[in-house]
């Protein structure tokens, strides 16, 4: 790892929890990245027991300024950029420049969310950073990778899900378009950028040598979709690409709440007629297959739908229990206190200078030996500033 003893951290977790050392515990981490893919990517590095310094421009990373329920702080900040210093530079100051590249030579990976031709313009493109320090891991996330005709068209999520076919796919047959909300591209692309820096510096460890890591939302959005990307030769070009299984498979109302349910396989779809007292769908060879269920979907959904009428979606879960895959459709409030999140300790209590006391999601993976540090909040703008300020300024001094 690239940082060296006199190089310390100027707080490896500015409010200590009793979590463990985390795999990646001494990796120093540089967010330069704004909204969401990029910074969620780096708050899984400081899962991972990283130290990540976010470096915000002085108008901040402009998620601060989503609209938000929250009178002092968007929420979306505060989720997505969990267990991270906070410092303001302005990187088109000399000063400020300078401390970054101070930075730089004390970090072991950089992460940016700039578009391709900006890194250069602001001096902190990757040719320069790796001769401040060549075992640097450098990640740039775009929206369309760095080259081609869209290379510098600014990218975001759900621009991403209309242009790769996602939201046309969501949409009923023969109605609209649809978006998926919730940002999956922006927190898949987070993920991809995490298992690729923690590749990185693995490889590193080999090799001694750092390099560049790209990300795109729109690689993200195209291995998302992976399953229907699949074009034999010889089919035509509109054929079906999706995935849904048809048949019973989805949400069905109930005498309250809707029930989502999945029972493609045979034990399942004998577990569900016996529940349901549908035992004679069972006496014919006419649904005895997935593809004959979606066939005959106008057929068993009615009957379906009639039986269900009997309990509420809760009900129906306890009755069909592990004998058939359902969920009562909830909402996002009930997940704080859902007794399968809280065994498993996915929920955390923070405290924020300026929000005050809130609960957020903890850690998105889990090790035996090495579980990480305890999370704590995302930063308020330049929260960390003069800590990180001096530890640029005698790293400086020294070099």
């Amino acid at each position: 790892m690239n940082t060296v003893p006199t190089h310390a951290s100027p707080a490896s977790n500015p409010q200590p929890g009793t979590g463990g050392v985390g795999p990646l515990a001494g990796i120093r981490v540089l967010d330069l990245s704004a909204y969401i893919a990029g910074p969620y990517g780096c708050s899984l590095l400081a899962d991972q027991g990283a130290e990540v310094i976010k470096v915000e421009p002085p108008a901040g990373d402009n998620l601060r300024k989503y609209p938000s329920t929250l009178a002092t702080e968007s929420r979306a900040f505060l989720g997505v950029n969990r267990s991270k210093l906070g410092v303001v530079l302005d990187l088109k100051q000399s000063e400020d420049l300078e401390r970054l590249y101070a930075l730089v030579r004390s970090a072991d990976v950089l992460v940016h969310n700039f578009r391709p031709s900006v890194p250069a313009r602001l001096g902190i493109d990757y040719e320069r950073l790796a001769s401040i320090n060549p075992r640097l891991i450098y990640c740039a996330v775009t929206g369309y990778g760095d080259k081609g005709p869209l290379k510098d068209k600014a990218g975001y999520d759900q621009v991403l899900q209309t242009l790769t076919g996602m939201c046309t796919l969501q949409g009923k047959q023969d109605g609209p378009p649809e978006i998926l909300y919730g940002s999956v591209v922006d927190y898949y692309a987070a993920a991809l950028l995490s298992g690729a820096v923690s590749s990185a510096l693995f490889e590193r460890e080999r090799s001694g040598k750092g390099q560049s890591v790209g990300i795109s939302l729109l690689r993200s959005a195209l291995a998302m979709q992976s399953a229907r990307l699949v074009w034999a030769e010889g089919e035509p070009s509109n054929i079906g690409r999706d995935m849904r299984s048809g048949g019973i498979t989805g949400l069905h109302p109930t005498r309250e709440g809707y029930l989502y349910i999945s029972a493609n396989t045979a034990h399942f779809w004998t577990a569900l007629c016996t529940k349901t007292g549908l035992d004679e769908l069972l006496q014919t060879d006419r649904y005895d297959t997935v593809r004959k269920r979606a066939q005959h979907r106008d057929e068993i959904v009615p009957l379906l739908r009639q039986a269900l009428q009997r309990h509420s979606a809760l009900e129906w879960e306890s009755i069909f229990g592990e004998e058939v895959p359902c969920a009562a459709a909830r909402s996002v409030e009930d997940m704080f206190d859902f007794p399968q999140v809280q065994a498993e300790d996915m929920i955390a209590e923070y405290t924020h200078p300026v929000v005050g006391a809130y609960r957020g999601f903890k850690h998105a993976m889990t090790f035996s030996r090495t579980p990480g540090p305890d999370p704590f909040a995302a930063p308020a703008l330049d929260q960390h500033g003069a800590l990180v300020k001096a530890d640029a300024d005698r790293l400086r001094h020294e070099d």
